[in-house]
């Protein structure tokens, strides 16, 4: 019997996660743009968050359900937007799952070592600018 050894991954910690949010907050405050940035666990648990205290209140909660649906499907938002239009692969997704899904950029992976390990979902600028900053982020972290 053969064994076929096993890579160990890190998983993501505090420190990343209060890095993540950091790099999307800084490349945010670059563009003049106040958000929402929440980072998930790969389990899709709340590792850190972050609201500018003069964002839109809903950039909360987009950021997480941002991270959350990249987490789940393990693609950035932007890749899966077209997805759930009418007669796209996803078209029903939406509505079939009573999970926080939200198929609008600003979500993006955060792999290590090219194994999922978390997301980061970012809230507050145009749908474009979110999916920057939260990738800025996951680059960064790299």
């Amino acid at each position: 019997m053969s064994t076929t050894p096993t890579t160990v991954v890190a998983p993501l910690t505090i420190q990343d996660a209060e890095a993540l949010v950091e790099a999307a907050r800084t490349a945010a405050e670059a563009a003049g743009v106040t958000v929402a940035v929440t980072v998930l666990d790969a389990g899709g648990h709340p590792l850190a968050f972050r609201r500018d205290d003069r964002a839109v209140l809903i950039a909360g909660e987009t950021s997480t359900r941002k991270a959350y649906t990249a987490l789940q499907l393990n693609a950035p938002t932007a890749d899966l937007v077209d997805a759930v239009q009418p007669g796209g692969l996803f078209h029903t997704l939406p509505t079939a799952l009573d999970r926080p899904l939200l198929f609008i950029a600003g979500g993006v992976p955060v792999r290590r070592d090219g194994r999922l390990v978390g997301a980061i979902g970012v809230g507050g600028g145009a749908p474009e600018q979110d999916h920057g900053f939260a990738s800025a982020a996951a680059d960064a972290l790299l």
